[in-house]
C-alpha cells in the first residue's frame, strides 16, 4: 500500500496537492503547521478541507520564526509588501520555512511508516522565495534520506506550473469549487477570493482569470 504525507496549509496550492495525492496514493495523511502565522483561519480551512477529503489531519507547532527572523507573516506589526524589490525578496518570506516544514514532515512520516511526501511549492510562481526552487527541494530530499536512512521521495506536482495551470489541475481533479471557495491563500486570512489586493490574492486572481479565459476559448467554436 502506497502512503503519502501532504504538507498542508489549507491554501490553493496545498489543497490541489492534497487531492492530487488522493488520486495517486492509496493512503494520504495531511500535516499542517502552526508557526505563529497572522491568521488561524487557514488552519481551520485546512482542517475542514481534510475532513471533506476524508484525510486524517494533524498539526504541529513551530513557534520560533518571529523570534529569530522578522517577517510580515508572523510579525503583525509589519505591513505586507505588495511585491519584491530588486534588492530583497518580499517581507512575507519566512526564512527556512519550507526546509523546517519538510524536515518535520519527514520525521512524522518516518514515525508513521510513510516514505512519500507531497508539497505544493512552485518554481514557476515562486514569487522570490528561494526555498520554492526545484534545486532546493532535490537537495533537501537527499539530505533527509541521508539523515534518517529512509528513501523518501518529495513530490512537487506544481513545480513547473503557473497559477492558471494550478487552477486547471484542480478542475481536472474535480475540486475546482473547493479550491475556489474554501481555501485561504490571502495574506489577510480571508477565505476564497480573499482581499483582492495582497500579492498572494493578485497572483491567484490573475491565474484564475487566465484559466477561465482559456477554458472559455476552448469551449467556443
Amino acid at each position: 500500500m502506497s502512503k503519502a504525507l501532504v504538507v498542508f496549509s489549507g491554501g490553493q496550492d496545498s489543497t490541489t496537492c492534497l487531492f492530487w495525492a488522493r488520486k495517486n496514493f492509496d493512503q494520504v495523511t495531511a500535516l499542517a503547521f502552526q508557526y505563529g502565522q497572522r491568521h488561524y483561519n487557514e488552519l481551520n480551512a485546512a482542517r475542514e478541507i481534510a475532513a471533506e477529503a476524508k484525510v486524517p489531519f494533524h498539526t504541529a507547532e513551530i513557534n520560533l520564526f518571529s523570534r529569530i527572523s522578522p517577517n510580515a507573516l508572523t510579525d503583525h506589526s509589519m505591513e505586507v509588501d505588495r511585491m519584491a524589490t530588486e534588492n530583497r525578496p518580499p517581507n512575507t518570506l519566512v526564512e527556512g520555512r519550507n526546509m523546517l516544514f519538510l524536515t518535520y514532515a519527514a520525521i512524522f512520516a518516518k514515525a508513521h511508516g510513510i516514505d512519500q511526501i507531497v508539497t505544493g511549492v512552485s518554481q514557476a510562481d515562486y514569487s522570490g522565495y528561494p526555498d520554492c526552487r526545484n534545486d532546493f527541494i532535490r537537495s533537501l530530499n537527499q539530505t533527509l534520506n541521508l539523515s534518517m536512512e529512509v528513501e523518501f521521495t518529495i513530490h512537487t506536482p506544481l513545480m513547473w506550473l503557473d497559477k492558471s495551470e494550478v487552477w486547471k489541475m484542480a478542475d481536472d481533479l474535480g475540486v475546482f469549487e473547493i479550491v475556489r471557495d474554501q481555501t485561504v491563500t490571502c495574506y489577510h486570512g480571508i477565505t476564497g477570493s480573499g482581499c483582492g489586493s495582497c500579492p498572494s490574492c493578485l497572483l491567484r486572481q490573475r491565474g484564475l482569470e487566465k484559466f477561465l479565459s482559456g477554458k472559455k476559448a476552448v469551449a467556443t467554436p
